[in-house]
């Protein structure tokens, strides 16, 4: 796939199936996610794969804290259910250091912007994806399962694929313009 056609047409999508992605598929999507930009090539970033077995515990782990925040049933068992809307989850934490030129939101951009990344190469290798996040990536359980220091923060949560249903072709051209101002 033409890269511009794919940066300029890219959409999550939402329902995925098996396969995920695996072998070099994989290794190329994690293989992008380490071009991020990365000023002092801190590479702020870990990645934790969530699939298989992984997927029940991370439930679990989702349930959990969606209890004790307080949410209601309705939340706790949407918490419950995430983990099984995709056969693969990848968790992406902005592993920030104190650093003289790096401030920490610039190294969680970075973070950032290696999740785009991944779903951009799943996307070229047939793959989709969707990136999701919310409030349960502060819950203290949550950081703790994914090694977060007090500087670290979760990105989002990398929901990987093969989409069950085919992307619409087209796709609505946004106007630029309300976005734009030349300086």
């Amino acid at each position: 796939m033409d890269a511009l056609e794919l940066l300029v047409n890219r959409r999550s999508a939402s329902r995925l199936a098996e396969p995920a992605p695996a072998g070099e598929a994989l290794e190329n999507i994690l293989r992008a996610a380490m071009r991020a930009p990365d000023h002092g090539t801190l590479q702020p970033w870990r990645f934790f794969i969530i699939e298989g077995e992984g997927r029940e515990r991370f439930s679990q782990l989702l349930e959990k804290a969606a209890r004790e925040a307080g949410q209601d049933e309705k939340a706790i068992e949407k918490a419950r259910n995430a983990p099984f809307r995709a056969p693969m989850i990848i968790t992406v934490v902005a592993h920030c250091e104190a650093h003289p030129k790096v401030p920490q939101w610039e190294q969680v951009a970075s973070a950032s912007c290696a999740v785009m990344a991944m779903q951009m190469a799943a996307l070229a290798q047939g793959f989709n994806g969707i990136w999701r996040s919310g409030a349960l990536t502060e819950s203290p359980q949550v950081r703790e399962a994914f090694e977060c220091r007090e500087q670290d923060r979760i990105v989002g949560f990398l929901y990987l694929g093969t989409p069950q249903l085919k992307a619409s072709t087209t796709i609505s051209v946004p106007d630029t313009a309300p976005f734009v101002r030349h300086f």
